[in-house]
């Protein structure tokens, strides 16, 4: 059999994700201290766990609605009204997901067609291209800068605008740079999109992440509700990683479709991680605090341990990465990485799984302990010291 002939040209040429290629390197090796994965180092706090416990003893194991049951909606609806200042309809503008992941995908594959493009900024999470491929839209990156704190700014998306253009991904707080943007800056996009029928995809997995500001949904920019889609979870916050729930809030026109995609793939979302999640949304508030204060200092620990080591960073103000400068030292990123993961076995992402205006970056997880982070420092500091 020709598989050539049989499998998606489509999927054949999208790439691996750059972050699972040195984290499945490392799991074949001993030793390696690892900083690559997202993933808080906490278990989920007893009592969520004990919500989902408890739904599993009382035999809550059947399908809920396609779009989650309706406590949890209300829920979110609060959670997000009481956080961010922004309200949705429970019954019509909410879907509840497995992950932030499925959000994103049925959020791009309701509103891009062929042909269509999408703005995503740089460096980002991985899948954002990817998906948008997928579903048969055209990538358009504008690739940010450490000069302007790796965010977005209204010029480079006015020049980035075409007939074409569909959708803007937002990724703020983001992922690996540890970049934000204040409401004054999210003003200036608004301002750029309010007279076209560009959509925003703001991915809001990180909310609860920022230190020294709190985080702005641009959907509470005036004029923008509309147009914007919020993707979001509790994989982050509240250290819910494996029990895969996320969310999607978004004008009921956009949900109605949004809900057809997800009722042919998913049905409806893991119902035992429901319950549990109504449980964190519900007491979980004083779990984040907790949480966030003890990632805040890991964030100055690492932010001053490179700087020691004569490793020049972009200081995080939000989610749980650092990106540091490692062009200074002559290698490329993937160069770095390797040596860094084979030699002195410790595990960092090349930047550039993040874009090509990664290149010269690596991001380093800091979702892991003081001790964990002073034994890969050490490892680094080794390293670099022969370069």
């Amino acid at each position: 059999m020709d598989y050539s002939k049989v499998l998606s040209k489509t999927i054949v040429d999208t790439e691996k994700s750059g972050i699972r290629k040195f984290f499945d390197i490392m799991e074949t090796m001993d030793d390696v201290v690892g900083l690559t994965v997202g993933q808080p180092d906490f278990v989920t706090p007893w009592h969520i766990r004990e919500a989902g416990i408890e739904s599993l003893e009382k035999g809550k194991t059947y399908y809920t609605s396609n779009a989650g049951t309706l406590e949890l909606r209300i829920e979110i609806d609060k959670y997000l009204t009481r956080r961010f200042g922004v309200s949705y309809s429970p019954e019509k503008e909410i879907i509840v997901t497995v992950g932030g992941s499925e959000a994103i995908d049925i959020a791009v594959r309701s509103i891009i067609e062929a042909g269509d493009e999408v703005i995503i900024p740089t460096p980002s999470f991985v899948c954002y291209a990817p998906i948008t491929r997928m579903a048969g839209g055209v990538p358009v990156i504008i690739e940010t800068s450490v000069k302007d704190k790796f965010k977005l700014t209204p010029e480079a998306l006015k020049a980035a605008i075409t007939p074409r253009t569909k959708m803007l991904v937002l990724p703020y707080p983001n992922n690996p740079t540890g970049a934000i943007m204040t409401r004054e800056e999210l003003k200036d996009i608004a301002e750029v999109l309010k007279d076209t029928n560009i959509v925003v995809l703001s991915d809001e997995i990180y909310a609860e992440m920022t230190y020294g500001h709190e985080h702005c949904s641009i959907a509470s920019i005036e004029g923008m509700k509309e147009r914007t889609i919020i993707a979001s979870g509790f994989s982050k916050a509240y250290a819910m990683t494996g029990w895969r729930l996320g969310y999607l809030c978004a004008p009921a026109v956009m949900i109605e479709q949004m809900l057809k995609i997800h009722q042919y793939c998913i049905m409806s979302s893991p119902t035992t991680s429901q319950f549990a999640a109504i449980e964190a949304l519900k007491n979980g508030d004083d779990d984040v605090k907790m949480m966030v204060e003890e990632y805040n200092r890991r964030r100055r620990y690492i932010y001053n341990g490179l700087k020691g080591i004569g490793i020049d960073s972009f200081e995080p103000e939000g989610a749980f990465y650092i990106f540091p400068n490692i062009g200074q030292f002559g290698l490329s990123s993937d160069d770095f990485c390797s040596r860094l993961l084979y030699d002195y076995k410790c595990a960092i992402v090349p930047g550039n799984a993040f874009g090509a205006g990664g290149e010269g970056f690596a991001r380093i997880s800091y979702a892991y302990s003081i001790k964990h982070i002073t034994l890969a420092l050490e490892r680094i500091e080794k390293f670099v010291k022969t370069l």
